[in-house]
């Protein structure tokens, strides 16, 4: 038997072609170098980085080896002859988990462009804000005349250059609304921004007593502030459904006649015959004709334990070969295996999350109109009355910079940036911008079983009702397998201080056990039927020693950190908690029973998932998915909001909104209230903003909203949203 290894992950080498050089020797050898890239899921500091590449350095033939911490991944250049399965099994042999990653399927992570430029033009607008405030307070102290005048100039030169470059990001988004006939809020504060700088451009040359220089520079900074502090609380992550594709294998071993040649899946049809060695993943969907073995299911379908393959058996792209060699009759290839369909139902339902309209987009699509049509009516009001185009001007100018919404546009990042940094010290990472506004109105938790509310590893119960002796004859046998349950018997017998007896000729069956001599008796250690037992509902290893009786070893899913305690904690506050699984009714039916749970669902495939969450939404229900496998990844994508552990498949991470850093479940309650508080700071800073509208538009729609009335209420109205959204930490 082998590891219960999860679905490795596997690479499509790239030549790295070189130009022409003098050095035509170190050109052609550069050109056939392989770039191999691996996934590293068991990193997580500065040590795990330097043991790595000092153990792929090692390797002969590999030329580099450069680690990302952050990506948890590898890539490494080498020669031809070096394969993924030779790095992967160095590695694992250092202790690290590795698996081949087809970097040629994976679109390549983009860099935090976007931050670095908000950052930017904030940083610049920041620096202009304070000088042309300086030189307002010279101008607020009685500044008058030709000094006042250079004060302006001054203030203009600054401003316009500054403005120019930091206020790009809202007039190119008013640009883009506008060219297709609608309103968003950058509209207004562009159309403030500029009919600020325009009036100001216009009293400066006339020698007016008033510019909004200041005004203009202010309002530009508090909304970058608040733009980059909403970039903060996304996490730039690629799509799911690419993800999933990258599991595909690119590559297959072809046979025909007596031979055997490898292919690129791309080249496959139904009907051919496919070689999978132990370890590796079926490329395509099909019907098992030659070997025996075992297959690891549990990220596509959630089986806790491996499951037996021989001739007959159908097997799924994407599924694990544990054992033996298999030869398997193509049934479906390319975009018709379960694997891809799978992918293809997550990509439509990653689109239709994105429906979701936030509270501040809500707040937007009325806040827009509003403003322009209040700034138009005192400018024809001012008009008529006053016959002054330029003073008109200048109060529409006021009205349109003291509403323009910089409250708002920080009502919602300010609160989101307080929530998430209080549930990263718990353990949670926010990834998506609408995931707490969703987190609020949740009301049923659905919980995958395997890898989720369980650890997803087999834990031996009752080792003291069993003898010495078999106990010591079970261990040398556990110990010439990397079956997972023999891997932890083996573990849980040594941990008693069992020491192994004198075993010979210990080999292992494909998809039966092992078995070897003690004392002239055959022993045997594995399946019921192979020992000659009968098997139970739980979960059993069976060891036969000649012609006694079989004994059973017992092993049960160990529960996940926290899990208890998460799911009393959310039947505590009325939600209602779903259970489901890929495994079997028995497991699932006593794990329910174990936690309480009333609801639950067994043998579910990945579309009996999603199908099942978009039932109850249907009904009203707003579900929160959390799950970690492949077959989970359609149903967290579907789901109002979902959360995933940070030692889930990339896929399942990805599709997800919320990050579960550590192994404890426990936060998730926590999450919820946290969310629902964020929600109420989120629509307190909108009552904030209202109020400080109601306060500060008669007074400019009166004439009296001077530049320094203008500026202070601004920043007194930033200042008291941020300080609202604080009290969350």
């Amino acid at each position: 038997m082998t590891a219960d290894l999860r679905a490795p992950m596997s690479a499509c080498p790239a030549c790295a072609a070189m130009p022409a050089s003098e050095a035509l020797a170190q050109s052609k050898a550069a050109m056939k170098d392989a770039t191999i890239s691996l996934s590293l899921p068991g990193i997580h500091c500065a040590a795990c980085i330097s043991g790595v590449e000092g153990a792929l350095a090692r390797v002969d033939g590999v030329h580099e080896a450069r680690v990302n911490l952050t990506l948890k991944r590898a890539s490494v250049t080498a020669a031809p002859e070096v394969t993924a399965d030779d790095l992967v099994a160095v590695l694992t042999g250092a202790g690290y988990e590795a698996h081949e990653l087809d970097a040629g399927t994976i679109a390549a992570t983009k860099t935090d462009r976007e931050g670095r430029e908000l950052l930017m033009r904030m940083a610049v607008a920041g620096f202009a804000m304070m000088n042309v405030m300086l030189l307002s307070v010279s101008v607020w102290s009685g500044a008058e005349a030709a000094t006042r005048d250079m004060f302006h100039w001054i203030s203009a030169a600054i401003t316009l250059p500054a403005i120019a470059f930091s206020g790009q990001p809202f007039f190119r988004n008013a640009w883009a609304a506008l060219r297709v006939g609608r309103l968003n809020m950058d509209v207004p504060i562009s159309l403030a921004i500029l009919l600020a700088l325009v009036t100001s451009l216009w009293e400066t040359m006339l020698s007016g007593e008033h510019a909004y220089f200041d005004a203009a520079i202010s309002l530009t900074f508090f909304l970058l502030a608040g733009r980059y502090l909403d970039h903060r609380t996304r996490a730039i992550a690629r799509s799911a459904a690419e993800e999933l594709t990258a599991l595909e294998v690119p590559r297959a071993w072809l046979v025909e006649g007596t031979g055997e040649r490898q292919v690129p899946v791309a080249e496959l049809a139904p009907g051919m015959l496919v070689r999978v060695r132990p370890g590796g993943r079926m490329p395509v969907d099909g019907e098992i004709v030659e070997g025996r073995s075992e297959v690891d299911r549990s990220l596509l379908t959630g089986e806790t334990l491996p499951v037996f393959a021989g001739p007959g058996v159908a097997v799924s792209a994407g599924e694990v070969n544990l054992t033996g060699p298999l030869v398997v009759r193509a049934t479906a290839v390319g975009a018709e295996t379960s694997l891809h369909r799978m992918a293809e139902l997550v990509a439509v339902a990653e689109s239709g999350r994105s429906n979701y309209t936030s509270l501040a987009d809500k707040a937007a699509k009325l806040y827009a109109p509003g403003v322009h049509i209040l700034a138009a009516l005192s400018f024809v009001g001012w008009w008529l009355w006053s016959g002054d185009v330029r003073v008109a001007l200048n109060i529409a100018a006021a009205v349109l910079i003291i509403t323009c919404p910089c409250a708002l546009g920080l009502a919602v990042p300010a609160v989101t940036t307080a929530a998430s940094g209080r549930l990263f010290r718990r353990g949670m990472l926010i990834k998506h911008h609408t995931a707490l506004e969703r987190l609020a109105e949740v009301d049923t938790v659905v919980f995958d079983k395997t890898g989720t509310l369980t650890a997803g590893a087999p834990e031996v119960m009752g080792l003291e009702g069993h003898d010495l002796r078999d106990m010591e004859v079970a261990l040398a046998l556990a110990e010439g397998s990397a079956h997972p349950l023999s891997m932890a018997l083996a573990a849980a017998l040594r941990a008693r201080g069992v020491a192994a007896a004198e075993v010979a000729e210990v080999a292992e069956l494909p998809g039966y056990g092992t078995r070897g001599l003690w004392r002239g008796e055959e022993v045997r250690l594995g399946r019921a039927a192979w020992v000659g037992a009968e098997a139970g509902a739980e979960t059993s290893a069976f060891l036969k020693v000649g012609e006694r009786r079989a004994v059973a070893f017992r092993f049960t899913d160990s529960l996940r950190a926290g899990a208890e305690d998460a799911v009393a904690a959310l039947l505590a506050r009325g939600v209602k908690v779903v259970l489901m699984s890929g495994d079997t009714t028995p497991a699932v039916e006593a794990l329910a029973g174990r936690l309480g749970i009333r609801h639950w669902l067994a043998e579910a495939l990945p579309g009996d998932k999603a199908a099942r969450i978009e039932a109850l939404q249907a009904e009203g229900a707003k579900v929160l998915m959390v799950g970690d496998g492949l077959n989970d990844t359609a149903a967290l994508s579907v789901a109002h909001v979902s959360i995933s552990p940070a030692s889930a498949l990339d896929a399942a991470r990805v599709a997800s909104d919320i990050v579960l850093l550590g192994g404890d479940l426990s936060p998730v309650p926590e999450a919820l209230d946290v969310a629902g508080k964020a929600v109420r700071r989120i629509r307190e800073n909108f009552r904030i903003a209202t109020l400080y509208n109601v306060v500060a538009v008669p007074l400019a729609v009166a004439g009296l909203a001077t530049p320094l009335i203008a500026a202070l209420a601004m920043s007194l109205s930033s200042v008291t949203v941020s300080l609202n959204a604080l009290r969350l930490r």
